[in-house]
């Protein structure tokens, strides 16, 4: 194999800058050329490539977001569009591609493998840690601690003028982050896609834990049955008269920022297997951790099975420490 491709896709993680540094300096390594694809599966049709050197890569193992670039691209789905795609990799003679994304990023590479016939490896990206085979995917642990950092700032102004704060955070199909940030943040509730959410019941406990205490904070991922922080908060409402509502959408604050130990040393480590094992001649396989060892998953397994928080052992966890 002389030349990889990369891209990063879909939504931007903190840690896809370490993998792409990772991958680039492996594949020199082992003298193959890599080429860097701009904006995703976007500048993969328009052929925006760049042949990537040592220098490309310098000083960027800290930086939040892609150098590379990332596009959501609902044209690759038409096969007549992704015709121009398969002709640019072709041209540029690419022998294997790198996936750095989401689920819906490896629905094109899975695509793109059969159409093309190269072999492609992908490396989960996404702060949702949804991604089933994995127990963590690259950006997730550096988002967990920007929204605990926030949430601990949120609670000094609830405390101080004993208010409700209802905290928004992303997760549109999972609740890994809005559960685990919960634990770790000190909430007294969180709401998340994988449960029904009680809002007769969610007001009687707060009632009830707000029985001299100055503050609470809820935790509500953004895919909630019934709603975003808005919404509960105005559902709620009616059923907690005497209290001080308000709530704080974080947003994109949870995708940037400088990636944690974690997410770098996770990067790297997958960014070297995925080279390794496409100069094995390895395919349609995505790039996992278990255990602290990093693995591979079935690509089809990580598209189409789905990953669920344990959600009865961390509400357990969580109602044993908001008593």
């Amino acid at each position: 194999m002389k030349k990889i491709g990369i891209l990063t896709s879909g939504g931007d993680a903190p840690g896809m800058n370490a993998a792409i540094r990772a991958i680039t300096k492996a594949a020199l390594h082992y003298g193959i050329q890599t080429v860097g694809i701009r904006d995703g599966f976007e500048g993969l049709m328009k052929g925006i490539f760049i042949n990537m050197k040592y220098t490309d890569v310098d000083n960027i193992i800290h930086l939040g977001g892609t150098i590379l670039g990332s596009a959501r691209c609902p044209e690759f789905i038409d096969p007549e569009a992704r015709k121009s795609a398969v002709a640019n990799v072709k041209k540029a003679g690419i022998e294997g591609l790198i996936v750095i994304g989401g689920d819906g990023s490896f629905r094109g590479a899975n695509v793109l493998a059969k159409e093309v016939n190269i072999p492609v490896i992908g490396i989960p990206g996404t702060i949702d840690n949804d991604l089933y085979g994995t127990e963590a995917t690259i950006g997730y642990d550096t988002a967990l601690n920007t929204i605990v950092e926030a949430v601990d700032k949120i609670r000094d102004t609830a405390s101080s003028h004993k208010r409700i704060f209802f905290v928004e955070v992303m997760g549109r199909n999972s609740g890994f982050l809005a559960l685990n940030s919960a634990i770790a943040s000190g909430a007294e509730s969180v709401l998340i896609p994988e449960t029904i959410t009680d809002i007769e019941a969610l007001a009687l406990q707060i009632k009830s834990q707000n029985k001299g205490r100055r503050s609470s904070i809820i935790i509500v991922a953004e895919g909630d049955k019934e709603g975003g922080a808005m919404d509960i908060m105005h559902k709620i409402k009616p059923h907690l008269d005497d209290f001080k509502l308000r709530t704080t959408i974080l947003g994109h604050i949870q995708r940037g920022g400088s990636p944690s130990y974690f997410d770098r040393a996770l990067a790297t480590r997958s960014g070297i297997m995925a080279v390794e094992l496409l100069m094995a001649g390895v395919s349609k396989k995505m790039v996992g951790i278990k255990a602290d060892e990093i693995i591979t998953v079935e690509l089809k397994d990580a598209i189409d099975k789905q990953a669920v928080p344990k959600i009865e052992k961390e509400e357990l966890l969580l109602k044993l420490l908001t008593k």
